[in-house]
């Protein structure tokens, strides 16, 4: 170690293990431990990026970093996603090469050092542990999840030029001269940084591959359910018609179709089996397809500010005033339509279109920034024990 003026140098740092959490409070310590294990002389420091996890992994964190140097934690405060979390994880550090893996044991830190020596040697701008490629295995997960991964990889050529055998893995390394060039353009959606950073180039990317078993999972629960799909398939529309509208009004508007059905059936239904009055069947089908909107919407487009318990009720409350205002604004343009010459079709279309770019823009600002209001006033952290 060199010394200047009486000071130590601390030789240069070479790596950054970038590590997303949220409730992996029982796994910081036996993942710390494992890196220590397999690194050797490599210079490096781990980020945790916790998004504010109700078990207290961020003061477990804490904890260990006030005796070991190498670990930091950024607390994220009414933000959520692991997209996110990793870009704002690669971006606090100043390694030249920053790895990403998950806290919960399933990545195999073996071949972390591995990665590292290929990533320099072969002059690549990304490696990718694969669960995919000769010598890898998907382990013990569930035939539901090998689906959806393989459904992901034939997805992920629509978007990418590079062909990753395991598009889906959160396990990779790569060089900040590259992560440079192509983060202004990533879209932070959803779980599956690898794809959006790949994805964001505008050249053919250098990837190289290394294969391994994924891990049962010791401690906690997976973060990943059939709702991780379809925010795949929101990361999809962002890359490739992002451009031209947001992939959440794009989701917010296949909700608002399947509430169109519904109200033509419950329309149907009202009249037909029920023998109702006209006015009381399309009251009776609004707010019906007004209700699934919201339900819908709740648990998929605005997945990140979700509403729950008493959150539902006030927000389904100004779920129904916005779109109230926005079935008007719809009819009103459509006639204003009309009287200057469109036919009926292109008037309709107009007026829903309208309306859903109202009822989309109300209830992003009014009903789901409630649950950034009400993610204040949530449960406090529980304090951690001793170690």
């Amino acid at each position: 170690m060199e010394k200047t003026e009486g000071q130590p140098i601390q030789a240069s740092l070479e790596l950054a293990v970038v590590v997303p959490t949220f409730n992996e409070r029982d796994n910081i310590r036996p993942f710390l431990e494992g890196l220590e294990k397999v690194m050797g002389a490599i210079r490096y420091e781990v980020i945790f990026v916790d998004d504010d996890s109700p078990d207290g992994t961020a003061e477990a964190i804490r904890a260990i970093a006030m005796a070991n140097p190498r670990v930091r934690v950024l607390q994220r405060i009414l933000r959520r996603g692991l997209a996110s979390a990793c870009i704002e994880g690669m971006m606090a550090t100043a390694a030249p090469c920053i790895a990403v893996m998950d806290a919960d044991l399933q990545h195999d830190e073996r071949i972390l050092p591995l990665m590292l020596a290929k990533l320099k040697a072969e002059q690549l701008d990304l490696v990718v542990a694969t669960r995919h490629a000769e010598g890898g295995s998907t382990g013990g997960l569930a035939r539901r999840r090998v689906f959806l991964s393989n459904l992901g990889h034939r997805l992920s050529r629509w978007v990418s030029r590079a062909d990753l055998s395991d598009p889906m893995s959160g396990f990779f390394i790569l060089k900040r001269e590259f992560l440079e060039e192509v983060v202004r353009s990533a879209s932070g959606v959803g779980f599956k940084i690898l794809l959006d950073l790949v994805a964001s180039a505008g050249r053919p990317v250098r990837v190289g591959e290394i294969a391994y078993t994924f891990r049962e999972r010791l401690h906690g629960s997976s973060k990943l359910d059939t709702l991780v799909g379809l925010e795949y398939l929101q990361l999809l529309l962002d890359k490739k018609i992002g451009s031209l509208a947001p992939a959440r009004f794009l989701l917010f508007g296949m909700v608002g179709g399947v509430g169109f059905l519904l109200a033509l059936a419950v329309l149907y239904v009202s009249v037909s089996v029920f023998k109702m009055d006209f006015l009381a069947a399309q009251v009776v089908a609004t707010l019906a397809a007004m209700t699934e909107n919201f339900f819908l919407n709740n648990s998929l487009t605005y997945r990140d500010r979700r509403l729950k318990g008493w959150g539902l009720v006030t927000g389904l409350a100004t779920f129904y005033i916005a779109c109230s205002f926005g079935a008007v604004i719809n009819i009103r343009m459509a006639e204003l339509a009309m009287e200057i010459g469109f036919p009926w079709h292109a008037a309709g279309a107009c007026g829903l279109a309208i309306g859903a770019v109202w009822n989309y823009g109300v209830t992003s600002f009014t009903t789901w920034r409630q649950g950034r209001r009400l993610a204040r006033r949530g449960p406090k952290t529980p304090a951690v024990p001793e170690a």
